[in-house]
């Protein structure tokens, strides 16, 4: 009752600009390299063995980044931030101190 007597103005955040990006139950875009991928291995080299590869291969690795997705739906924005990082920042008082 009390909540309905406050001035606060609620607003509502749909589900659709909050949730992550997914293909198939994975990262969009690794998901669709992976298939560029398979394909391009089967036209390529055009055998019924290459054929059979490229989906094995697409089908475990779409597997594996669909297990990715679940563990976290970000983690490869988290990684490519994650190695664009120093392994050792001194401890300085400004960046533009002299060592």
């Amino acid at each position: 009752m009390a909540e309905s007597l406050s001035g606060l103005q609620r607003n509502r955040i749909h589900r659709a600009l909050s949730r992550p990006n997914l293909l198939m139950g994975a990262d969009r875009e690794l998901v669709l390299i992976t298939g560029l991928a398979a394909v391009i291995l089967i036209f390529v080299v055009l055998t019924i063995y290459s054929a059979l590869f490229g989906v094995a291969v697409w089908i475990v690795v779409v597997g594996l980044l669909r297990m990715m997705a679940k563990a976290d739906p970000l983690m490869r924005q988290v990684y490519i931030r994650h190695v664009s990082y120093k392994h050792y920042y001194k401890a300085t008082s400004s960046p533009w101190r002299r060592y």
